[in-house]
């Protein structure tokens, strides 16, 4: 399954079910949040890496039960056959 969301920018951005099972088998404490991590993407803060312009990470705060209480979220922005291809990569608590 694909899900698509929109960021602040107008920018749609997609999460495959392939991308999520690498964040939660990295980050299991993620399982059960999925909606807040398309949540990070509609609405967190945005920035580019200085060293890899195709690199955006978004951050929001987020109500952990434990230490943690935001999300960071990776996303590659590119182009593919004249579109924009732009998909999570990872993302983990922080």
């Amino acid at each position: 399954m694909r899900e698509e969301v929109q960021d602040r920018f107008g920018n749609t951005v997609y999460l495959t079910d392939e991308r999520w099972k690498h964040i939660t088998t990295s980050h299991p404490q993620l399982r059960a949040k999925r909606a807040e991590v398309l949540s990070t993407i509609r609405s967190g803060k945005r920035w580019q890496d200085a060293s890899m312009p195709e690199k955006f990470y978004y951050l929001k705060p987020s109500p952990f039960p434990t230490r943690y209480n935001a999300i960071k979220v990776v996303v590659r922005f590119s182009w593919q056959d004249n579109q924009p291809n732009n998909f999570v990569v990872t993302a983990y608590p922080k």
